[in-house]
């Protein structure tokens, strides 16, 4: 979850203004109006020098919330003509991030250094920690050579008075595949040919500087030309809303949605598909099998280590089978993914029967800008009722369990969880495609990219402990899995 409370805060004030004004008589005056009405002249200036610099800025959040990137942006052009060139919008590119440079701090480069705590002491232990030679004394303080230092933290953990400490970039530090780093001015800058969409960066900088690009305008203009633009709401959106499914899908319906369908519809068929395949793996020899639900694993997996491949199930997402559901019954469907991270923008991008994909953090702006609360709203039930199991695949350890459940013979899994990809559990994930095996007494690895799972998605708006309360209160009224 981005817990950058007021970034959060910044980014759903930006998009219920671009809503309003979606819904305004002058979509393109009232948007180009946004960064003037949220600091007017004589406004106290919160986070910024001045209140120009506050204004340009909140012109580019608003230009993500249109859906473009700010690095093609012609300061020349006004956010009225964004607004008239995102209503003319009919394609999107795979580029679901962007970096708000004017946001960006600029961080200083990652380091180890020795702070004034330093008491020059005669042991010099952090000197005989070091084994690179990386640490002097000058003028009778440690000093740390930079070009030596390897980051290995020894001396760090040696120091009795914790004088030495590290500095960190914190979007490159949560980055667990080195995706962002500065650019050559000094900014962040995203590799895309690297970056697997996990949303960690969006979720880790402080200033709010790495957003999603938004496809709000887009999907509110296939609503607004009447077509048939249907929700397909991920399990993990029971944990954020005041109310249960059943009242957000009132209020998705009011919020002028066609038609809401559980894409735990489809996690059913994915936890059936995958023990299928998980007896005929075993069968032929095969010693581990992991899953291949988290869209950021499965673009870690593609871009970092394809090694592994084979060893993913084949099985397709839940996202795959719903939305492919979704286009049998209702061939004219716009389809529109709610979802807890970016990751699933990508998923969307490669699958023909998504058109969009709306977060819950979008979702929710659009509620407050339409006046719409959930916890109001009546229930309506879902055409097709969705497992216990299905509705716990957003939770760490929960597509691994309804895996197990869809068996007769449960005992014939062993899970292994990898609860959030980071540099452990990517050398792990490494040790297993290099044996050809997993760790002793498993067979099946279930990998989550964020710890706690699909609740702890960048675009999730409560605690993991909040929303995991809520699901099983859920979970806990559904009926099992049937099994195959």
């Amino acid at each position: 979850m981005n817990n950058n409370s007021q970034a959060i805060h910044l980014k759903k004030e930006i998009l219920v203004d671009i809503i309003k004004a979606f819904d305004s008589d002058d979509f393109a005056e009232n948007t180009r109006l946004i960064p003037y009405d949220m600091r007017p002249k004589g406004a106290e200036v919160p986070y910024r020098c001045c209140i120009y610099k506050e204004r340009a800025i909140l012109k580019d959040r608003a230009i993500a919330g249109l859906g473009f990137q700010i690095e093609e942006d012609d300061e020349r052009k006004s956010l009225a003509t964004y607004a008239k060139e995102a209503l003319e919008r009919t394609e999107l590119n795979d580029k679901n991030l962007t970096v708000l440079q004017k946001a960006c701090k600029g961080c200083v480069t990652s380091q180890i250094h020795v702070t004034d705590l330093c008491q020059g002491c005669v042991a010099r232990p952090c000197q005989s920690a070091c084994r690179l030679g990386a640490i002097s004394i000058v003028d009778g303080k440690s000093h740390i050579d930079p070009e030596k230092c390897k980051k290995c933290k020894m001396c760090m953990s040696a120091c009795p008075y914790g004088a030495i400490v590290q500095t960190t970039v914190p979007c490159e530090a949560a980055c667990p595949v080195g995706a962002i780093s500065k650019d050559e001015t000094g900014y962040a800058s995203i590799d895309f040919e690297k970056c697997i969409s996990c949303g960690r960066c969006i979720a880790s900088c402080p200033f709010g500087a790495v957003h999603e690009k938004s496809q709000i305008i887009d999907i509110l203009k296939q609503i607004k030309d009447g077509k048939k633009v249907i929700a397909m709401i991920a399990p993990s959106i029971a944990g954020q809303f005041n109310g249960s499914i059943y009242q957000i899908k009132t209020a998705m319906l009011k919020a002028g949605f066609t038609d809401v369908y559980e894409v735990a519809q489809g996690a059913d068929i994915t936890a059936n598909n995958e023990a299928k395949e998980f007896v005929e793996r075993m069968e032929r020899g095969d010693k581990f099998m992991t899953t291949s639900c988290c869209a950021g694993y499965n673009q870690f997996v593609k871009k970092h280590l394809p090694e592994i491949k084979p060893y993913v199930s084949d099985t397709k997402t839940p996202l795959y089978y719903t939305a492919e559901i979704v286009k049998k019954e209702i061939p004219d469907a716009i389809t529109v993914f709610l979802s807890p991270c970016v990751a699933k923008r990508a998923e969307g991008h490669d699958n023909e029967n998504v058109n969009y994909v709306m977060s819950f953090e979008e979702l929710g702006s659009l509620f407050t800008a339409r006046n719409i609360k959930v916890e109001d709203c009546e229930e309506t039930k879902y055409v097709k009722e969705s497992s216990k199991q299905a509705r716990n695949f957003g939770l760490s350890g929960g597509v691994a369990e309804s895996v197990k459940k869809s068996l007769r013979d449960e005992e014939a899994i062993k899970p292994h969880v990898i609860n959030g990809l980071n540099k452990d559990t990517i050398k792990e994930l490494k040790k297993f495609a290099k044996d050809g095996e997993c760790c002793e007494g498993c067979n099946m690895v279930e990998v989550m990219c964020c710890e706690g799972g699909c609740i702890a998605g960048n675009a999730t708006m409560n605690p993991v402990r909040t929303a995991k309360k809520m699901i099983d209160t859920l979970a806990a009224q559904s009926e099992d899995i049937e099994k195959i």
